[in-house]
């Protein structure tokens, strides 16, 4: 069988591929969704869902650092990576050990393209559309309940020292739009290293997002940002939510709604 990944690169596949090495942390937990969990047979020190796979699988390494002996000895048939997580050089190492499937997401419709690709690969599409079909209406579902909800301007940050944000072209930045969250930094590209100093005050941000990761933001981080947004309500954002593109997004849209609801019964205060 030969396909297509989301680089458009061309994947050639003689039969189902049944051990797995996964370097993607939330294509790892979309295995597991799809019953392949004793198909994998390594993943990265970031695949933290299911939290048991840390203990009963060989960890290759993060995801730009792989110790690519490791891989070799796992005898993989294929090896799934991500082109925003994964470096090239990572992904054409890879190639030297077996076929490699590269995803590159940017919104739902990606994510949903994604998982019925693992579906056809893995022999488990009645799985990925029952997947997909829960996600879809999750969407739909949020869509609807969001509709007449105010739109607020928001900063989302994804790191500190040097601080950085989410920005366009980004799956974060598609579920901010998602949610009727206007990013302030929507004109910059990917991951900006961005400048907080007097001169950076901005007193129309109305919300600030700090992700849990991959910097672990905390609530003691949030007398540093207040005083560059000084009307902005700041919340730590569960990371995972708004850049895990897999099967998290079944789970999703229910936390998106409550942090509406929060930040409304905040306003209302």
């Amino acid at each position: 069988m030969e396909f297509k990944d989301q680089l458009n690169r061309k994947v050639q596949i003689r039969k189902t591929p049944k051990r797995i090495v996964s370097l993607v942390p939330s294509q790892t937990e979309l295995l597991v969704y799809l019953g392949l969990e004793t198909s994998i047979v390594g993943i990265t020190k970031f695949c933290v869902h299911p939290k048991d796979l840390l203990r009963s699988k060989t960890i290759v390494g993060g995801t730009k650092q792989i110790k690519l002996e490791k891989i070799k000895a796992l005898n993989p048939d294929i090896i799934l990576c991500n082109k925003e997580e994964n470096t090239k050089d990572l992904v054409e190492a890879c190639e030297q050990i077996c076929n490699v499937h590269v995803s590159d997401i940017f919104n739902i419709e990606d994510s949903l393209e994604l998982i019925n690709q693992y579906g056809t690969i893995f022999n488990k599409k009645e799985d990925a559309l029952k997947i997909t079909n829960e996600i879809q209406k999750e969407t739909d579902d949020f869509k609807v309940f969001i509709q007449k909800k105010p739109t607020l301007k928001v900063a989302y940050f994804i790191w500190k020292n040097p601080w950085m944000v989410a920005a366009n072209d980004t799956f974060i930045n598609c579920l901010l739009e998602l949610n009727k969250f206007e990013n302030i930094y929507k004109t910059k590209k990917r991951y900006p290293e961005i400048e907080l100093n007097g001169a950076t005050i901005n007193k129309d941000v109305e919300v600030i997002l700090l992700s849990s990761e991959p910097f672990p933001f905390n609530n003691s981080h949030k007398k540093e940002v207040q005083m560059f947004y000084p009307n902005a309500h700041i919340v730590i954002a569960d990371g995972e939510m708004f850049s895990w593109y897999g099967s998290r997004l079944t789970k999703a849209f229910t936390y998106f709604k409550n942090l509406r609801l929060n930040l409304e019964a905040f306003q209302a205060l």
